[in-house]
C-alpha cells in the first residue's frame, strides 16, 4: 500500500530536521535530498512495526492541515510504498514448518535442495514477485 505522509523540514544548526506528525517521530538528513530520504525510511521502519504488530497504520493528515512553526519550515509530501519498502529492508529470516511426502525428501536431500530456496523462489513465483 502507497501513501504519501505530510512532513515538516526545519533548518537545525547542522542538519535539516524532519518531524512526521502521522507517526509523531523525527529524523534528520545533511540537505532536503538526504532529510526527505531519512523521512520515508524512518516512515517505512515505523509502519511495517505498526503492521507487524497487528496496528493500523495512520491515515495521512491533509497537508493543508499541517502547520509550520515557523515561517522557513518546509511542508512536503512524503510517499512511502510499505510493500515495496518490506521487500527491500526486512530481510529477516522467518522459520516455517511444512510437511512434504517422506520420498520426496529423501530425494530432494540425496540432489542436495536447498529447501528454503526453493520454498522462497515458489512462493515468489506464486505471488508473482519479480525482484529480491
Amino acid at each position: 500500500m502507497k501513501q504519501a505522509y505530510p512532513v515538516i523540514l526545519s533548518q537545525g544548526e547542522k542538519f535539516i530536521v524532519v518531524y512526521i506528525p502521522d507517526f509523531e517521530i523525527n529524523t534528520q538528513g545533511n540537505d532536503i535530498a538526504d532529510a526527505i530520504e531519512m523521512a520515508r525510511d524512518a516512515i517505512g521502519v515505523v509502519g511495517i512495526d505498526m503492521e507487524d504488530d497487528g496496528e493500523a497504520l495512520p491515515e495521512p493528515t491533509v497537508i493543508s492541515q499541517v502547520k509550520a512553526e515557523s515561517a522557513t519550515d518546509i511542508i512536503t509530501l512524503v510517499d512511502v510504498d510499505f510493500g515495496e519498502y518490506r521487500r527491500k529492508n526486512d530481510m529477516r529470516a522467518v522459520k516455517k514448518n511444512c510437511t512434504i511426502p517422506s520420498w520426496l525428501n529423501f530425494e530432494a536431500e540425496k540432489a542436495g535442495i536447498n529447501f528454503s530456496a526453493i520454498l522462497t523462489a515458489a512462493l515468489k513465483s506464486e505471488l508473482n514477485i519479480q525482484s529480491q
